[in-house]
Formats: structure tokens, C-alpha cells, sequence
């Protein structure tokens, strides 16, 4: 069993599809482990996403995490990080509509920024962004 963070983004949680999205996960087999409801503030979502410091975007990334709640959940499966990345689709959510019709980007998403969902994409990262979220004792 594999264990994978999501992270469904402000614009997602401002239309209300939380449920939605989280059903999805549910229905393709994967299990909810942790669940909780948070606002990023700056120095949180800048340490979150500090693989992308570098890039031009990630002023704009920082400013959209912290811009309103977020909720985020530990899912395990088999090859959960994988299933989940193919679940929500391709980063563009212009180009999941071409792609992935069904996927979570292709549903909710606006476009590359506001996307509707984050998802750990390797075992690497899923071990840093799981704890950065969840205590231990957050997670059954």
C-alpha cells in the first residue's frame, strides 16, 4: 500500500466540489486516511512549494494557496501516487478538458493555475508533503 497528499486548491473549495473530488478518490478504491481543512499562510505555502522557488510562477502559485482555504487528505492504494496523478489529469486544466475529459482538472480546474487540486507526484515528494501537513497522529 502506497500513500499519496492531495491538496484541493482554493478555487476548487470556493465552488464547493470538496465532496466531489473526494468521492472520486473513493470511488476508484483509494482510501482516505487523514482529512483536514486549513488556510495557508505565506511562509507555510512558500515552504510547500520551495522545489518551485525558481520558477516564474511561484509567486503567483504562493499568492493562489494562501488566497483561501485549502483541504487536503492522505490517500492510500495500490500505486496510489501514480493512480492519483492519472485521476486528476494533466497540470493545464485547458488541456485535461482535451485529454482527460473525467479527470478532477478537467471538471473543476480554470486553467494551469488554478487547477483545482495538488498531488504529491513521486515517493519522494509524498514523504515530504505528507508529514509538512499531517502529524503522525493525524493520520489512522
Amino acid at each position: 500500500m502506497e500513500r499519496t497528499l492531495i491538496i484541493i486548491k482554493p478555487d476548487a473549495v470556493e465552488k464547493k466540489a470538496t465532496g466531489k473530488i473526494l468521492d472520486r478518490f473513493l470511488q476508484e478504491g483509494l482510501e482516505i486516511k487523514a482529512l483536514k481543512k486549513f488556510k495557508f499562510n505565506r511562509q507555510q505555502a512558500e515552504r510547500f512549494y520551495i522545489v518551485h522557488k525558481d520558477r516564474p510562477f511561484y509567486k503567483e502559485l504562493v499568492e493562489f494557496m494562501t488566497s483561501g482555504p485549502v483541504v487536503a487528505a492522505v490517500l492510500e492504494g495500490d500505486d496510489a501516487i501514480k493512480r492519483v496523478r492519472e485521476i486528476i489529469g494533466p497540470t493545464d486544466s485547458e488541456e485535461a478538458r482535451r485529454t482527460a475529459p473525467n479527470s478532477i482538472r478537467a471538471l473543476f480546474g480554470t486553467d494551469k493555475g488554478k487547477n483545482a487540486i495538488h498531488a504529491s507526484d513521486s515517493p519522494e515528494s509524498a514523504n515530504y508533503e505528507i508529514p509538512f501537513v499531517f502529524s503522525q497522529l493525524e493520520i489512522f
